[in-house]
């Protein structure tokens, strides 16, 4: 049986790089957000997930659209459909107790990685093509 994970996930720049976090004990880089919850929208999940993640609230948002493909570190046939948001946040990202680091990065050095998240991957193509970030 296939299943579906529904995620938020905030796709912040700076200095025409793209910000991701990496979770305690994990190696890759993913968007900063997660699941949303039953009875929570995608725009609930993203200002929860934000301030869980980064400690800090989101004072605007758009939504960039909705990206599904398989989910990284799940079993296979697991799909992930993340509806993303560029946002403006109020206030500088830090990173709280779930997140070990916090980095920016361009196309390429986000695909250089050993591990990259194939969700994350498409958004930065999204945003190189909107000319937002560098490759």
């Amino acid at each position: 049986m296939d299943t579906t994970i529904r995620t938020a996930a905030l796709a912040h720049i700076r200095d025409r790089r793209l910000l991701q976090a990496r979770s305690t004990g994990k190696e890759v880089f993913y968007m900063a957000g997660g699941k949303i919850d039953p009875g929570e929208t995608p725009v609930q999940a993203l200002h929860r997930e934000v301030r869980e993640e980064l400690g800090v609230d989101v004072a605007t948002y758009t939504e960039l659209g909705v990206f599904e493909c398989e989910a990284y570190g799940h079993a296979p046939g697991t799909a992930l459909h993340m509806t993303c948001f560029t946002a403006d946040l109020a206030g500088v990202p830090r990173p709280t107790s779930e997140v070990a680091e916090l980095r920016y990065f361009t196309v390429g050095e986000y695909a250089a990685m050993p591990h990259v998240a194939p969700g994350s991957m498409l958004v930065f193509r999204r945003l190189h093509d909107l000319d937002l970030i560098d490759w």
